[in-house]
């Protein structure tokens, strides 16, 4: 007796940083292929399960992306396929429920994502499966904005000159995913994992909304130092995950405000530096920097972690991310110093911290900043740049209406005394730093 194959003919869209069905690259391209298409996402467990904190904002934030397209995809008939594990595994599994004739996806240029489409488009090759990747988080990727010698920058002006020089309307016309909405794979609403079964557990968290926040960023480059007010997107998050598209907000940003769009063009210039030198992840940049002998302070890092300094504008940054995934841009940058210059703790002891805690996480800004604020990374502040907290604290937040809302006791006998006075740590740092470069 003769066995018909009944499997469903179909291809692949596999989501990662790009949870959102407008806009879209690969959609567009998985769907103008002409054949019924199935959304895939994978909760990786090779990532999941080096998440300590089971009530991972991050986790939560994924999970109710997903859940918002699968409405969407149910009211066209169509569903996400969602699986829980390696994603070798998730195309054994894809694979033999479907008959797969390719599969579309995204860049994403960290080196684990790198290594793991490597492996799976060498899996797909030996199924006879053609994998398609396109660019779509970035306006600029990989070779792009190079120098005129055809070397990557490691400048940020030079770079955002270039990028502004090459950039052309057609970088960010939005691709119209709409038009070809007939190409959903047509099946019943498949489940997707709950949070528990993830062995994870819901997050009470209100997360910024995506949309565009004009009225802010119109006024971005007046308000957006003051941690005291809304002044900047909160944005980041949406960008981390794909839930906004980086051309509709560069082209927003072209009209609306020339610093705001400087930011996103930071976020590139970090992106093109993951990519150039993978090696940042782990080291320095300038790999003199990592001739310095960190004191690292375990119970200092502890006090540090926890917002109990003594420095109200580091404590105040600290007990935000703690209490909310979130800490203004501005106070970043203060922490971070604080901690590689005052205490003398490796970048990498906070960058670590910052990803285990930040919902708007993203390996290449993380590191960029870090680097940045340590004097270790490409186009770097100067290590002998020591930001004064209580200086920082009179410019922007001079009223002190920041640091009360998060340390509430500033004024009681219970709040720390400063843990380091600051003109002996800014010594210091310089002596250590100046004697570690110097050899």
């Amino acid at each position: 007796m003769v066995k018909y194959n009944t499997k469903p003919v179909v291809n692949l869209c596999w989501l990662r940083r790009d949870l959102r069905l407008h806009d879209q690259a690969a959609l567009y391209h998985a769907l103008k292929a002409g054949q019924p298409v199935v959304p895939v996402f994978v909760f990786d467990t090779h990532i999941l399960d080096d998440l300590e904190d089971k009530a991972d904002r991050r986790v939560c934030f994924i999970h109710q992306a997903l859940e918002t397209m699968q409405q969407q995809l149910t009211a066209m008939g169509a569903t996400l396929d969602v699986f829980h594990g390696a994603p070798e595994a998730a195309f054994e599994h894809w694979t033999t429920r479907y008959t797969v004739g390719a599969v579309f996806t995204n860049h994403d240029y960290e080196p684990y994502a790198r290594q793991r489409d490597t492996a799976i488009a060498a899996l797909l090759k030996d199924k006879g499966i053609n994998f398609h990747a396109y660019k779509d988080q970035v306006i600029f990727e990989k070779n792009e904005v190079l120098k005129d010698n055809g070397d990557p920058y490691t400048i940020f002006t030079p770079y955002s000159k270039r990028w502004l020089a090459t950039l052309q309307p057609f970088h960010y016309k939005s691709y119209p995913v709409e038009r070809y909405a007939k190409y959903w794979y047509q099946q019943e609403p498949l489940k997707i994992p709950s949070l528990k079964t993830l062995g994870f557990t819901a997050v009470k968290t209100t997360f910024p909304a995506a949309g565009f926040p004009e009225k802010i960023i119109t006024r971005y480059d007046q308000t957006r130092d003051i941690p005291a007010i809304q002044g900047t997107s909160r944005l980041g998050v949406h960008l981390r995950f794909g839930t906004i598209s980086i051309r509709e907000l560069v082209k927003k940003a072209l009209d609306d405000n020339a610093t705001f769009l400087k930011e996103l063009i930071w976020r590139e210039f970090f992106q093109m530096i993951l990519w150039h030198f993978p090696k940042v992840e782990h080291a320095s940049f300038k790999q003199e920097y990592d001739r310095i002998p960190w004191r690292n302070n375990a119970a200092e890092f502890e006090r540090w972690c926890q917002g109990e300094t003594g420095y109200p504008i580091v404590d105040a940054g600290m007990r935000e991310l703690n209490a909310t995934g979130f800490m203004h841009n501005r106070v970043r940058m203060i922490t971070a110093s604080f901690l590689t210059k005052h205490l003398l703790i490796d970048w990498r002891w906070g960058e670590a911290y910052f990803a285990a805690k930040l919902l708007d996480y993203d390996l290449a800004s993380n590191n960029g900043n870090w680097q940045w604020a340590a004097g270790c990374g490409c186009d770097a502040a100067p290590y002998f740049r020591v930001f004064n907290p209580s200086l920082q604290t009179q410019k922007f937040d001079k009223e002190l209406r920041y640091i009360r809302q998060w340390v509430p006791e500033l004024d009681e006998f219970s709040y720390p005394k400063p843990m380091v006075e600051h003109e002996m740590a800014r010594k210091r740092a310089l002596e250590v730093y100046g004697k570690a470069l110097a050899r």
